[in-house]
């Protein structure tokens, strides 16, 4: 078990019995901690999450698993909406893109791979339906970003990772379908909006929103694997 402090938010309400299925995972995307904490618990703000961690790996719980936070927005994953009733979203402190993007600290990672193991006992999540902010809303967001190492994160047994290409498609003009049938919405997105969504997760090296043969090798290397180990289009 985790140390957790609890810090209560009022921005949340019912599930309306709908399952947890999705680990989302975002940056606050604000200059400090204290200013995300204090945001986050803001009647007015009309925001939440379950989690946050600090960059020193204190972990606050501001909403009960059992309850909806109002995390994700407007969004989908795999061909269903209303994320937030089916998802646990946890907070990470970072300045995010806007205020000075910079590494995930090695003890805000420990604690979201142990917070992240814990949930993941408690709740029926598949390891493919770990995702980040910009998956799910990729029109929108671009948390938790490319310095977010979801690769080190599979291996501490949250989420899915597999480093792998496949030859390119020689004809590019069903990119789009193949992405939906990946698992990405286009709700208000376009194609390089999917794309760097996609390049953030599972490219971070090179996010431009372009169809270069190494992205569309990695999506049809983990389309194939995803196939492969009986995942598939949900909705």
């Amino acid at each position: 078990m985790i140390d957790v402090i609890e810090r209560p938010s009022p921005n949340f309400d019912g599930r309306d019995g709908m399952p947890v299925s999705i680990l989302m995972i975002h940056y606050t995307g604000m200059t400090s901690g204290a200013a995300a904490l204090a945001r986050l618990r803001d009647a007015a703000a009309k925001v939440s999450s379950h989690y946050l961690i600090e960059e020193d790996g204190t972990v606050f719980r501001l909403v009960a698993e059992a309850d909806r936070a109002w995390h994700a927005g407007a969004g989908s994953w795999r061909g269903l909406g209303d994320v937030n009733a089916r998802s646990i979203g946890i907070e990470l402190v970072n300045p995010g893109h806007e205020w000075g993007y910079r590494p995930f600290p090695a003890a805000q990672m420990s604690s979201l791979a142990a917070l992240g193991r814990d949930i993941l006992a408690r709740h029926a999540i598949a390891p493919f339906d770990v995702i980040g902010h910009s998956d799910s809303a990729p029109a929108r967001k671009t948390d938790p970003g490319e310095l977010f190492d979801w690769r080190w994160l599979a291996g501490e047994g949250v989420g899915f990772w597999e480093a792998g290409t496949d030859p390119a498609p020689a004809d590019p003009a069903g990119l789009a379908e193949d992405l939906a049938a990946f698992g990405y919405g286009f709700e208000g997105a376009t194609l390089a909006d999917v794309l760097a969504a996609f390049q953030r997760h599972w490219r971070p090296a090179r996010v431009d929103g372009r169809a270069d043969d190494e992205t569309r090798g990695r999506l049809a290397f983990l389309s194939r694997r995803l196939r492969e180990t009986g995942f598939s289009a949900r909705g």
